[in-house]
């Protein structure tokens, strides 16, 4: 053991929580081990020592390290190794890096870089809080500038009271799951998924998390004050006063007549003059320093934007602060795609498509919790020509992974179940123009496209974005309702709300300055819930209810039970026997462990009940006075004909059986091939008798 080892143990939810430093990862800046029972996680945080050259922004990296070790393992795939980062772990190192990324000092350049590696995992405790908790601690004590620390939870609705980091058997009660993250004053970050929960019962769970919050913070603060590292001096990137000055007095006034139009195109290309005249006019009084005077007319543009907001209530559109724009949308636009939606509002524009499949086509997930199914799958797609942008196409990226799983959780909560509705359901939203809040457009497509499949979705969900401008120095509040892109690249708040008439299904904010008060809070809930009311009744006008029939194109699925005992009798040898039935009516066929038979096909379903009739036949033990439409498969000519009652199941008529006059030869009265109608009349040892009823062929 190390002489710089030390532990220092708190409770979270009721259970002990211990931190380990000065163990393991010297080289790091900062480094922590977090367990709780039998889940541990590694937190590691390393900083560049210089800034990266040319760079504008913090260069912040987080990753959430899934090893499969730590449940006891092997990867699947052929390397037998970790690969690609799941989804989940995309969307836990975003959980991470959202609240923490306001806390470092503007004009940080220097690459940072914070790893959480998931070391051993027990179901009821899961890893993504701690490891959310773990880069607080980290950071806070490294000597990384920092103004935390945070204290992150994950809080549940189990039978009417709030429980923080719910176990296994509470998360699978819960009707909320809310990651939620702060400082000891504010609230920095927000992501839930809910059952319909009010916004009272959202905003209480808000509040409950952050009292947690505020006691892991007060830990932390102890930890730092015994071994954290003094904060490294750092030369931070601003803009030089006398830059800073110059461009307010030559460029207000032009800035002034650029912004003072409601129309985007007309604003940019002012704002364009205005910076192009700026760099001109600089160019030798300021020789080298562009971007400083690029920097100078941002932080100008930003001041009067949110100044005329703030004080005149008039926004870069004209819009009032609670004030939606024109929203238009469309069903059935489609016409070989089970289901299709369009909602536009403003300039955002989102086109969702939904396919329904067998279940066996629910997505496979390979993950810390298990294999996993998941049957309801939303993707979401953003391409440059989205926001005018010349740009290639390119995999999804952690954007696109995160908003797709917004829209997905806003979405699953009135997905009907299996029983209800036997199908896989995959719906893509792909973004055909982009200005603010595409994600909770593609909640509102994705809406549309569902109720168009015919997907009897429990209610209706509309999302919208709230935004926030909050004046540092006279402390006034503006929540700004549906907020477009200059809004959210200006303001201080993305906050994302997702529900039905009914209550909340999803929530996600995110903060860019050091956190919100309970009042700015409820103020925005509130606010989100008449706008996105508003919403849902738009897009009521073009669909109100899931269509009572299915696309034409879509499967129809029918859904009975066998004998679990008689499942190999149905597929048979190498599959021979369900092969042949699937060869015969051109359906598709699955069936469950427990007996459970999905029969999916196009058309009118007579291929799936013809199917369906077929696998009876074979499950069915055959009894005595049992009728059945047979084809002779072989014939035995002084003995009888051989008929396939069903695949893999034949029976016998004698020779005897099939005429009422003598007979020589089977061949007299019978071909192979021939179909007949035959009734069972002895069960034996050797196998079943039939006696011929009907002969069928034209």
């Amino acid at each position: 053991m190390t002489q710089n080892y030390r532990e220092f143990r708190t409770t979270v939810g009721g259970r002990e929580l211990v931190v380990e430093t000065g163990k393991y990862a010297e080289q790091t800046n900062g480094s922590c081990v977090i367990r709780c029972g039998e889940t541990a996680v590694m937190v590691n945080v390393t900083m560049a020592d210089k800034p990266r050259e040319g760079m504008d922004y913090f260069p912040l990296g987080v990753d959430f390290e899934e090893k499969m070790y730590s449940v006891g393992a092997i990867p699947g795939g052929f390397k037998r190794r970790e690969g690609r980062a799941s989804d989940k772990a995309i969307l836990t190192s975003r959980l991470i890096d959202r609240p923490i990324r306001p806390l470092f000092p503007k004009g940080l350049f220097n690459d940072v870089i914070v790893v959480a590696t998931a070391l051993s995992v027990e179901p009821d405790i899961q890893p993504e809080p701690l490891a959310m908790l773990g880069s607080s601690i980290a950071i806070s004590i490294s000597d990384i500038p920092f103004a935390g620390p945070t204290g992150s939870v994950v809080v549940g609705i189990v039978d009417g009271e709030y429980v923080i980091n719910p176990d296994a058997a509470q998360r699978a009660k819960s009707t909320l799951t809310l990651n939620l993250a702060g400082t000891k004053d504010a609230i920095m970050m927000v992501e839930a998924g809910a059952k319909e929960i009010s916004d009272d019962e959202m905003v209480g769970a808000i509040l409950f998390g952050h009292e947690e919050i505020k006691r892991l913070c007060a830990f932390q603060e102890e930890i730092i004050k015994e071994i954290g590292k003094p904060k490294r001096e750092m030369k931070l990137y601003h803009v030089p006063e006398e830059i800073d000055a110059a461009v307010r007095e030559y460029a207000s006034e032009k800035l002034d007549k650029a912004l003072d139009t409601f129309d985007r195109k007309e604003r940019q290309d002012g704002q364009d003059a205005v910076e192009k005249d700026c760099l001109e006019h600089f160019a030798e009084i300021f020789e080298g320093k562009e971007r400083e005077i690029k920097d100078a007319l941002y932080y100008l543009t930003k001041e009067k934007v949110r100044a005329k907001i703030t004080n005149t209530g008039i926004r870069p559109d004209g819009r009032k602060l609670t004030e939606i724009r024109p929203i238009w949308c469309e069903a059935g636009v489609l016409k070989r795609v089970h289901g299709s939606g369009v909602f536009t509002r403003g300039q955002t524009q989102v086109l969702s498509a939904c396919t329904l499949g067998m279940l066996s086509e629910a997505q496979k997930l390979e993950g810390l919790d298990g294999e996993t199914y998941k049957r309801y799958m939303h993707q979401y797609n953003m391409p440059g020509y989205a926001s005018g942008e010349a740009k290639p196409l390119r995999s999804p990226g952690r954007r696109e992974i995160g908003h797709g799983a917004l829209a997905e959780r806003a979405l699953e909560p009135v997905i009907p179940s299996e029983e209800e509705f036997p199908y896989a359901i995959r719906v893509v939203s792909e973004v055909l123009s982009s200005n603010g809040s595409t994600s909770q457009g593609s909640v509102c497509g994705s809406t549309l496209a569902l109720m168009d499949a015919g997907v009897p979705i429990k209610a209706p969900v509309a999302g919208i974005a709230m935004g926030l401008i909050k004046d540092t120095e006279s402390g006034k509040v503006s929540i700004l309702t549906d907020i477009q892109g200059l809004e959210d690249f200006l303001g201080d708040m993305d906050f994302k709300v997702a529900g039905t008439e009914k209550g909340i299904t999803a929530i996600q904010m995110d903060i860019k300055i050091k956190g919100i008060d309970e009042n700015i809070l409820r103020q925005a809930i509130a606010q989100a819930n008449v706008g996105r009311k508003f919403i849902l009744g738009k897009m009521l006008e073009v669909i109100d209810k899931p269509r009572s029939d299915l696309s034409e194109y879509a499967p129809r699925i029918i859904t009975f039970n066998i004998d679990p005992e008689k499942i190999g009798d149905v597929v048979g040898k190498q599959g021979k026997v369900i092969n042949k039935i699937i060869e015969e009516t051109g359906v598709k066929i699955d069936i469950e462990d427990d007996g459970r038979v999905n029969i999916a096909c196009v058309g009118d379903g007579t291929q799936a009940e013809r199917a369906k009739a077929i696998i009876l036949s074979i499950a069915k033990d055959p009894e005595i006075g049992d009728m059945f439409i047979a084809e002779v498969v072989r014939i035995l000519p002084k003995v009888g004909a051989f008929c396939e009652l069903a695949p893999g199941k034949d029976g016998l008529i004698h020779i005897s059986r099939l005429s009422n006059k003598r007979i020589e030869s089977v061949e007299e009265v019978l071909q192979i091939g021939d179909k007949v109608k035959v009734e069972i009349i002895k069960i034996g040892e050797k196998g079943i008798d039939l006696k011929l009823l009907e002969i069928l062929n034209d």
